[in-house]
């Protein structure tokens, strides 16, 4: 097991991070807990949480409650948007009253005095970022929060960030949480390389694309109506030839070292320059023990390249330029 840190700071994660999105939403309260006490059994490796607070409606911050590891927890949106509730405009966004009222309650929920790595779940155009930056730095110095992190930001809109906190000396954020596989590369064009460049930490989420890279799914064959993709309506923006071929490229590669095609997939994102811990999610015990299986597998480097030129994405301007240019090197 590789422990890793946490972008530019001390904090040691644990290669994989378990999601636990799912709790209490398509997994109940028993099964979640399994889940959440297996990896914690002597000599286990894992040692690293993400909570989604205001994105699972039925509360996973309080079934995640009853332990003691890194927990990282989220702000921003209120769960009962997705319930079609009213929502008071200050009990949404990143203001600081907001940011204030939500991380106490998280405090209370998850029975603990601070939270290891607190994150903001997206970009708030209402809201100044220098509040926001503001918000989150007192919380650091208050000990309430011990590191902080953001998730879905474009490039512009971290370095936006990272400025104001170099400029007013506030905490940074330590690490980006961003969508991130083999079918969905775009963080490689410019956000990837910020993160490198600026000592951020990148813990992506959905590294099995949803669940397209876990051996369920075939060309041509649409998902089982009761499945993840078909419930989310992904199914029309994964299913095209690229995916595909990539697929075909990871199962190739499973085949060969005798392993479940999401450990491949898994591996892949784990490898990558910059990524401090990948999150994976489960539904079942089954789930979350194969991904654990991805712990210290690595992949050598034909493999990767092999599925590096299956999943390539098309090059874009102005990098497509400045890779004529004397000196380019691929960030």
């Amino acid at each position: 097991m590789e422990y890793r840190r946490l972008g530019g700071t001390g904090l040691k994660v644990s290669e994989l991070c378990l999601g636990c999105m799912t709790f209490g939403r398509e997994t109940d309260e028993k099964t979640a807990g399994k889940i959440l006490f297996s990896p914690l059994a002597e000599n286990s490796p894992e040692n690293f949480f993400r909570c989604a607070r205001g994105v699972n409606i039925c509360g996973v911050e309080k079934i995640s409650a009853d332990f003691n590891e890194s927990i990282a927890t989220k702000v921003r949106f209120n769960a009962n948007i997705f319930l079609g509730k009213t929502v008071a405009p200050n009990q949404i966004g990143l203001s600081r009253g907001h940011i204030m009222s939500e991380v106490e309650a998280s405090l209370r929920r998850l029975k603990i005095d601070y939270i290891d790595l607190y994150q903001v779940h997206s970009w708030d155009f209402e809201t100044p970022i220098d509040e926001t930056m503001r918000a989150l730095d007192d919380l650091v110095r208050h000990g309430k929060v011990r590191y902080i992190g953001a998730s879905n930001f474009t490039a512009w809109q971290l370095m936006k960030s990272l400025w104001v906190s170099d400029k007013h000396d506030f905490a940074r954020f330590d690490c980006l949480q961003p969508q991130y596989s083999l079918i969905s590369r775009e963080i490689e064009r410019e956000i990837l390389p910020l993160c490198r460049y600026e000592g951020v930490g990148v813990i992506p989420w959905s590294p099995l694309g949803g669940g397209f890279l876990t051996g369920k799914y075939r060309s041509g064959q649409r998902p089982p109506e009761d499945s993840r993709l078909a419930k989310m309506d992904m199914w029309n923006r994964l299913a095209d030839e690229r995916n595909y071929s990539t697929l075909e490229a990871v199962e190739h590669v499973a085949k060969e070292r005798g392993r479940p095609i999401s450990q491949v997939a898994l591996a892949w994102v784990n490898q990558q320059p910059g990524v401090s811990s990948v999150i994976y999610g489960a539904r079942t015990e089954e789930q979350n023990e194969q991904n654990l299986g991805a712990i210290g597998f690595r992949l050598e480097a034909a493999e990767l390249a092999a599925l590096n030129k299956a999943s390539a994405l098309p090059a874009e301007y102005p990098d497509a330029m400045q890779a004529r240019l004397p000196g380019y090197q691929r960030q």
